[in-house]
């Protein structure tokens, strides 16, 4: 599998279905493993296994037909194999291609023969030289003492023959059967020694023209396979399945399960109850997940990501596994294990609704099954809760602080609540589990801070911190953005401001847009003269002069400049879909009307793509934002409107024209999310260029202003 792609979510609908099937799947089993503690104690065992010796006779207890999966995967194999390999028609360019080989070849020892300034030594030489033909010494002389009429005759005869042989299909394993009939192909009237010549003439011309057709092959071993019906095995009650004495082979394996004979050495109820917790536990997390990211509007779309699959599913049987491995039997420890860690991890990765539920989820398989459950339970979920509570975004350290300290007092709560009035409880135990406490505060919070760091990478997510440090006005890259496209830097600002009201208005990451907004246009910056707003008023614009065609190819590098930039810079992939997308793929229209109209307003005479942003179209609602503010930021700024009426009907110009350039396909955004936007636009815009009185000259006075004249 790409990891590329697999990382970046691209994998076909059925196959990632099926792969989050899978983790689901694995996880559900897993956890219910960690359950009956196959760490402590040794896991489960079966009376039987493939590869085992039956130790006596094992008969059937009752009639049985079943579909066989080993005999229908061999019956699938055999008609797979019975296929024959399928080739294409033969391909008449291969035949004049080797054709036009041999008469080149045959041109160019004409000329060797013609050469009157080489010796015969250097002429054999010339002739061995030749690439296409392997001619020795005694066959270049052969040729060489021709006469020319000789010489022309096996020519021709040798192009007729090349000629009616790659007139036939010839496959790979048909090469050597069409070499063997050069000879009868060979007129008669030729002597043998200038036969043979034409042999070696045309032997290494001929080559496979019919090429093996690996598609079509498939789909007919495809065909084969699924026509084959499911294989019946029958048993009668009473007959013997295996013999004692045999080996379990995988069939007679396949047939004991059929009939429920694999039994493990021990059964117990904690197998049923485990399974049984690990059942709802499960199907509460996929029933809540489903329903809530099927609803329009909801943050939890990251979770139909495989990566984001993969790591929740990791760290969740991390530290599920590590609990059952250090907590059984124990009466501080449980209480110093920091699972807070994990509903903060989550929650700053991903958001605090996940958290929360994970945490849940977690808080309720680790507690099973010890001696004081119900409070250990309790403790690990309010603890969780209240800590990812306290977090929020996690935007500064000082959050992690606080998280650590908040789980440390509820856990403090939770341990006084439960143990205070236990007879078995004293004054020294009741400390240390509160001391327990605020060390698993401070661990959860320390590895959460760890963690979100590790698995963003991972990820290629961006959490609020890394969105905080590439703010800061003394990035690198902002600053050399702001040294060398003073212009892009003042737009992109106004447009992160614009961008980040909107966002936050729908529910959107806002400080995730800011951010976007601050770098989108960075590739600006390696051409400033080339952007209006960087150039001084009243200058010659450098696109006066240039082909539109050259002209708009400037204009759209800013975005492949951009993300250069970012890498460079270490940006997270997050902020450079923002440097990819805010443009899409719409055109740079103004370059594009001028094209047209040096053609003569002929479209087919000018190449629409030289003039389209290479895209991709916003794929979230984030980036779809962006774009919006980005272009209605543009137009506001170049058409200067003087009324709220007329800054809503630029702004809503702008968001109609994406709309139909299909721009918000894949973003999310609903009706009602655009009328927000249009509103927050309009706010924020009519604040931002609201007119402004010019005020008027004053005279100094001759003489200076008494108090009472100072305070009117």
């Amino acid at each position: 599998m790409d990891f590329s792609r697999f990382r970046a979510g691209l994998l076909n609908a059925k196959v990632r279905k099926a792969i989050l099937i899978l983790i689901w799947t694995a996880t559900s089993l897993l956890s219910a493993a960690a359950l009956v503690s196959p760490i402590a104690t040794r896991p489960s065992a079966y009376v039987l296994s493939p590869g085992d010796v039956a130790p006596q006779d094992i008969q059937a207890p009752y009639s049985l037909s079943f579909p066989s999966e080993i005999l229908t995967e061999q019956a699938r194999q055999e008609a797979e194999q019975r296929v024959p390999a399928l080739y294409l028609p033969a391909d008449p360019a291969i035949s004049r291609k080797q054709i036009e080989q041999l008469r080149t070849a045959l041109n160019y020892i004409s000329v060797v023969r013609l050469d009157a300034y080489s010796s015969d030594e250097e002429k054999i030489s010339d002739l061995s030289n030749l690439t296409t033909i392997k001619i020795d010494a005694d066959l270049a002389r052969t040729i060489l003492n021709l006469n020319e009429v000789r010489w022309q005759a096996i020519q021709n005869e040798a192009l007729n023959v090349l000629e009616q042989i790659m007139r036939d299909s010839i496959r790979e394993d048909q090469v050597n059967e069409a070499v063997r009939r050069i000879p009868s192909l060979i007129s008669f009237s030729l002597p043998q020694e200038q036969a043979v010549i034409v042999n070696e003439l045309v032997a290494p011309f001929i080559v496979p023209n019919s090429l093996f057709d690996r598609e079509q092959t498939e789909a007919a071993k495809k065909k084969a396979r699924e026509s084959v019906q499911p294989v019946i095995r029958n048993y009668i009650s009473g007959e013997i399945i295996v013999r004692r004495g045999q080996v379990i082979t995988p069939m007679v394996w396949e047939t004991l399960q059929q009939y429920g004979l694999i039994r493990s050495q021990t059964t117990h109820e904690d197998y049923i109850s485990s399974l049984a917790l690990v059942a709802v536990v499960t199907g509460f997390g996929i029933l809540f997940f489903t329903r809530r990211s099927n609803e329009p509007g909801n943050n939890l779309k990251i979770l139909k990501r495989l990566p984001s699959q993969v790591l929740i599913a990791a760290l969740f049987l991390l530290f599920l596994y590590s609990a059952k491995l250090v907590i059984p039997n124990r009466t501080v420890v449980p209480y110093f294990f920091p699972l807070p860690a994990f509903g903060l991890t989550i929650s700053i990765l991903f958001n605090l609704e996940i958290g929360l539920i994970l945490s849940l989820m977690l808080s309720i398989l680790t507690g099973f099954g010890l001696t004081n459950a119900l409070d250990l339970t309790i403790f690990y979920i309010l603890t969780s809760f209240i800590g990812a509570l306290t977090l929020g975004r996690g935007k500064r350290i000082s959050a992690f602080i606080w998280a650590g300290i908040a789980i440390g007092l509820s856990g403090s709560a939770v341990i006084l609540a439960y143990r205070l009035t236990s007879p078995y409880s004293d004054l020294i135990g009741l400390a240390t589990l509160v001391a327990a406490a605020f060390v698993n505060g401070i661990a959860s919070s320390s590895l959460g801070l760890l963690f979100q760091y590790i698995f963003s990478q991972f990820l290629g997510a961006t959490t609020a911190l890394q969105l905080l440090e590439i703010s800061r006005p003394d990035h690198p890259l902002l600053q050399f953005i702001l040294q060398n496209a003073p212009g892009s830097y003042q737009h992109s600002l106004q447009v992160a401001v614009l961008a980040e009201q909107a966002a936050d208005k729908i529910g959107a990451d806002s400080m995730l847009v800011r951010v976007g907004g601050l770098y989108h246009d960075a590739g600006k910056a390696l051409n400033p003269s080339f952007f209006i707003e960087n150039q001084i008023g009243g200058q010659l614009n450098t696109h006066d002069d240039l082909d539109p065609s050259e002209s708009a190819r400037i204009i759209i590098e800013h975005v492949n400049h951009g993300v250069m930039l970012a890498r460079k810079y270490r940006l997270p992939n997050r902020i450079q879909d923002f440097i990819r997308e805010h443009h899409g793929t719409l055109m740079t229209r103004y370059q594009y009307a001028k094209a047209l109209e040096l053609a003569g307003n002929d479209t087919s005479r000018v190449d629409s793509t030289k003039f389209r942003y290479p895209g991709p179209e916003p794929r979230s609602r984030e980036t779809a934002i962006l774009m919006l503010a980005d272009g209605c930021q543009a137009r506001v700024r170049a058409e200067l409107p003087q009324t709220e009426e007329e800054i809503r009907s630029v702004v809503r110009k702008v968001i109609e024209y994406c709309e139909k350039e299909g721009q918000l396909d894949h973003t999310q955004l609903t009706m009602r999310d655009l009328s927000v936007i249009t509103e927050s636009f309009v706010s924020t815009l009519k604040n931002t260029y609201h007119p402004r009185i010019r005020y008027p000259e004053i005279a100094p006075a001759t003489q200076p202003l008494s108090i009472e004249e100072t305070a009117k």
